[in-house]
């Protein structure tokens, strides 16, 4: 009689998923984590909150500056539609660079306690929003008080910002992801970030973008965000996605629509499948 007889064959015992735990509890932690993360963020300093203001300031008194007094780039309201789009970027860039390690920097509660993984991400880009939302109050209050008349357009806003935040949480589950097997991808992600910058709609109306470079321009989800944004809140007579002088044509939307989902539906199963196994690899 063999030895082995009556020994359980041994199985693998997978680690916890992106989503377990049930949905109170998941919801109850994301919101936890982002709000500590959120007070933590300014504990100590003189300035608190207002620190989530003067950063898109600072970058747009110098990029103003650059393009109305040197190179004389001249536009409509550009002061206005400047500020808002470095607001709204804001959001993507601090919530993707921030994520891409948020699973590694989190290692002691990663491999000590059970909790679904998604949260993390997911944490970091609640944090940012919250950062968004304080920075667009006073965004806001400047542009009415600059001289653009509110409209009831600017209702519409949030659904921008919702369109911009989940795009953000796709990209930053692909990245957090990915960084904890390639560590090479906060790098590569630090130079895609001023890429995806400087090809966006941000210093540029994008009237001013030659014909034979907007279809490239609006295969950039961002770009549509951008143009609507400014259309909504500082320019009612500004071109839409889909006029001849934006892209001029429905592609305008359905190109970027695709990808963003594209984007989205990769990040997730990326970090779904990524999730049971992240404390074996950190």
């Amino acid at each position: 009689m063999s030895a082995t007889t009556g020994v359980p064959a041994l199985r693998e015992i997978r680690g916890p998923s992106a989503f377990g735990g049930g949905a109170k509890r998941f919801f109850d932690l994301t919101w936890l984590m982002s709000v500590t993360d959120f007070k933590m963020s300014y504990f100590g300093t003189v300035f608190g909150y207002l620190w989530s203001l003067v950063r898109p300031l600072m970058l747009f008194a110098v990029l103003y500056t650059v393009f109305t007094r040197i190179l004389r780039f001249d536009a409509p309201n550009y002061a206005q539609m400047l500020l808002l789009s470095l607001t709204l970027y804001g959001l993507f860039s601090e919530a993707t660079t921030r994520a891409v390690r948020s699973v590694v920097t989190s290692e002691r509660i990663v491999r000590k306690m059970q909790f679904p993984r998604l949260v993390i991400p997911l944490s970091v880009v609640l944090t940012s929003l919250f950062n968004l939302c304080l920075s667009l109050i006073a965004v806001l209050v400047f542009i009415a008080a600059s001289g653009v008349a509110p409209r009831i357009t600017w209702l519409a806003l949030p659904l921008v910002v919702v369109v911009l935040a989940v795009l953000t949480t796709g990209v930053s589950l692909l990245l957090s992801a990915v960084y904890v097997r390639f560590r090479d991808v906060a790098q590569m992600w630090g130079l895609l970030v001023l890429v995806i910058f400087y090809g966006s709609p941000i210093l540029y109306p994008v009237e001013y973008i030659p014909p034979g470079l907007k279809f490239l321009l609006f295969v950039n989800p961002l770009a549509p965000i951008m143009v609507e944004a400014r259309r909504l809140v500082v320019d009612p007579t500004a071109p839409s996605v889909v006029d001849a002088d934006a892209a001029g044509s429905v592609f305008g939307i359905i190109g970027p629509a695709m990808v963003m989902l594209a984007v989205c539906a990769i990040g997730l199963w990326t970090f779904m499948r990524a999730a049971p196994r992240v404390a074996e690899e950190l």
